[in-house]
């Protein structure tokens, strides 16, 4: 009879414990959490859960805020797998996302279920194109492109470019970013465009003096790449005597895995410390993982302040924290003050945000140019 006793007490424990995690607010992470892009998942989902934790401890919602992470090992087919589970199984209104072939694989089932997708890593231009619950917290690559090219071409007098495109979905992103009419900016500066191939026969034809990529002064690397892809590009670029690299969000990390020697500038999310979230938000992260955090982690650390926001003017509203309401609020108030300063939604579900232009050689870096707004 005891023995009974206890097994139902510890049922209804049970019971009461379940029912508070279902109270509480859930929001999903689809992020590669094993495989050789586990790095970028861990980086992303702990940039996830320090909002999470400056949320639940400033109580902005009326419930914990909580994260449900599957694995999408960077893989379209597995990101639809592990998103199916959010949506379905996990019920989560909200959803982050990266990389550009998984994002795009995994969009049409966050739309059909009228739930909202966050890209924070990916930079193909076509992200602007996945429909109304698709969103982007990360300046795309074509607005990188517009960012970087007044400088390049008037400050710094490089009026030769070389694209070197790798030929996937972002690469090819960012050469039509270069190439496409919206960017006449850079050619009404006096820049030219010798053309888009791979790699070593850019630099063979250079060395052989085709009159196409005759003396770049720089060299575009479209797409951040593998440790070892970088330093093979590292290692032409010094044979061909062309140190200048320019490099999409993430290229710093391609000078710190072997590119010194090489000059690599990449635009980003301005990263002012003045600001007082900003600042909270720096001194938290420098003290969980020892390093300075970078506009990737201010990407996922925004998504989820902008998820509370919204979730929080839903509240107050009397109303439900739903995919569709998540649009529909976003729509009514989309300019928001995160890191990095303001953040405005624009219609597509790109935003406008302040940019600034880095230049590393293998070190800590610096920015050259600050207080960049363009628009698609």
């Amino acid at each position: 009879m005891q023995t009974w006793k206890l097994a139902l007490a510890a049922a209804a424990c049970a019971f009461g414990a379940a029912t508070a995690q279902a109270q509480d607010i859930r929001i999903g992470a689809d992020l590669p959490m094993s495989g050789p892009n586990s790095e970028y998942g861990e980086l992303f989902s702990n940039a996830a859960k320090l909002a999470i934790e400056h949320i639940n401890a400033d109580k902005l919602l009326s419930k914990k805020l909580e994260l449900v992470i599957e694995d999408s090992q960077a893989q379209p087919q597995q990101g639809v797998v592990a998103m199916n589970k959010l949506v379905n199984v996990e019920k989560v209104p909200f959803v982050l996302s990266a990389f550009t072939a998984v994002s795009k694989a995994v969009a049409p089932v966050g739309d059909k279920a009228h739930v909202v997708t966050v890209n924070g890593g990916a930079i193909g231009p076509d992200l602007a194109e996945l429909g109304d619950y698709f969103w982007n917290v990360i300046p795309l690559v074509n607005l990188e492109v517009l960012a970087m090219a007044p400088y390049l071409v008037k400050e710094r007098g490089w009026k030769k470019i070389a694209l070197c495109v790798r030929r996937r979905p972002g690469g090819r992103g960012d050469s039509q970013g270069a190439r496409n009419p919206r960017a006449e900016e850079r050619r009404r500066a006096g820049g030219s465009d010798p053309g888009a191939a791979r790699i070593a026969a850019v630099l063979r034809r250079r060395r052989q003096g085709a009159r196409s990529v005759a003396r770049p002064r720089l060299h575009r690397v479209v797409r951040r790449a593998a440790g070892a892809d970088r330093q093979a590009v590292a290692r032409q670029r010094r044979d061909a005597a062309t140190r200048q690299l320019l490099g999409v969000l993430g290229a710093h990390r391609g000078a710190a895995a072997g590119i010194q020697g090489c000059a690599v500038h990449h635009a980003g999310h301005q990263l002012g410390w003045r600001r007082a979230r900003a600042s909270a938000w720096r001194k938290d992260w420098k003290a969980k993982t020892g390093k300075e955090p970078s506009a990737y982690i201010a990407n996922y650390y925004n998504a989820v302040l902008i998820f509370a926001k919204l979730a929080q003017a839903l509240e107050k509203s009397g109303q439900p924290i739903t995919g569709e309401n998540l649009l529909k609020q976003r729509k009514a108030m989309p300019s928001f003050d995160v890191v990095g300063g303001k953040l405005t939604f624009l219609p597509n579900g790109t935003v406008s945000v302040p940019l600034q232009i880095n230049e590393t050689d293998g070190g800590a870096g610096k920015a050259v140019k600050a207080n960049i707004v363009v628009a698609p």
